[in-house]
């Protein structure tokens, strides 16, 4: 559906975007993260026709937005973090002007009623944006995104400045949207990308640093894995047998006995899941796992390890008196 390949983007000597490419399938949900100045923005402006690039290309549906601007555009929906909304205007008469602005030829009024139902906004159409809450104008730059239904969305920071009521509607509605749109979130909220994507793609310092299913994506950090379980079994021989499995660094007993279980704290060798391996040895022994829960693998913890990883890495530059 989206094809990016060999992307660059450079100002002078500085790359905010170096030489990317990554592909996004029909009907996925997909996170992209990055630090400030990371290069997403830049990345979803060349994708979205409103910046040039340096180099490469990006093909949305087989057709180059650089060769076939006017006809990429039409295949696109984007929101960016700040709506672009005219606030004296009603909301019905803005989708109008936005229906009228994007040359849509869909049934004007059954095209942009269907859209105010679909993200709540029928009970507001004839009132001012101006009038309306944070949420509701959310919502109306969603709409305006939807009109023409492109087949690709795109979201900039979607639920900023919203109450955790609003977030969550808002999250639903996206989450809705990829069952007929391809979408592209970018967001800061982290547990929003785990919620709602069903892929992660992490960009730092204008490179592509991961990309992975949102349930694999724990497979980027380099890294020893912990995981705290919970065994009905002897303690002892449980301890010593996950202690004997291969690329076990160590195990441990932390809990005391309860209901008939105990705690362990097992820590694999770096890139290695051990999940399977402890499964199999637990159901041969009949010792049965009431308990696995991942230590220290949540987004933010693998955003940030990514991230530094890859900076850490990166090489530095000489200063004036280390080239002189």
């Amino acid at each position: 559906m989206i094809e990016i390949k060999n992307l660059v983007k450079r100002y002078g000597d500085n790359y905010a975007v170096n030489d990317i490419s990554f592909s996004i399938e029909d009907g996925e949900i997909v996170g992209f993260l990055g630090p400030n100045g990371a290069g997403k923005t830049t990345t979803m402006s060349i994708l979205t026709g409103c910046l040039s690039c340096t180099s490469g290309s990006v093909t949305i549906n087989g057709v180059d937005v650089f060769d076939d601007p006017l006809q990429a555009k039409k295949m696109i929906g984007y929101l960016p973090e700040f709506p672009p909304l005219y606030l004296e205007m009603t909301v019905w008469e803005y989708l109008n002007f936005v229906y009228d602005l994007k040359e849509c030829t869909l049934a004007r009024e059954a095209h942009l009623s269907e859209i105010c139902d679909r993200v709540k906004l029928t009970d507001v159409q004839g009132r001012i944006i101006r009038n309306l809450s944070k949420g509701y104008r959310q919502r109306v730059g969603i709409a305006q995104a939807l009109v023409g239904n492109p087949r690709v969305i795109i979201f900039d920071e979607p639920t900023v400045g919203l109450d955790p009521k609003q977030i969550i509607e808002i999250r639903t509605l996206i989450k809705d949207l990829g069952q007929d749109h391809t979408v592209i979130l970018s967001t800061h909220i982290l547990p929003e990308v785990q919620m709602v994507c069903d892929r992660i793609v992490i960009i730092n310092r204008g490179k592509i640093v991961a990309d992975e299913k949102t349930e694999d994506i724990e497979k980027v950090v380099v890294g020893a894995r912990q995981i705290q379980l919970k065994i009905c079994g002897p303690a002892k021989e449980v301890e010593s047998s996950l202690k004997a499995l291969s690329g076990i660094k160590y195990a441990e007993v932390i809990g005391e006995r309860e209901l008939s279980s105990t705690a362990y704290l097992v820590e694999s060798e770096p890139g290695l899941d051990m999940r399977k391996s402890i499964f199999n040895l637990c159901a041969s022994h009949g010792w049965p796992i009431i308990g696995m829960e991942a230590v220290g693998l949540n987004l933010e913890e693998i955003f940030i390890s990514v991230v530094d990883e890859k900076e850490a890495s990166a090489p530095k530059k000489k200063t004036r008196k280390q080239r002189g």
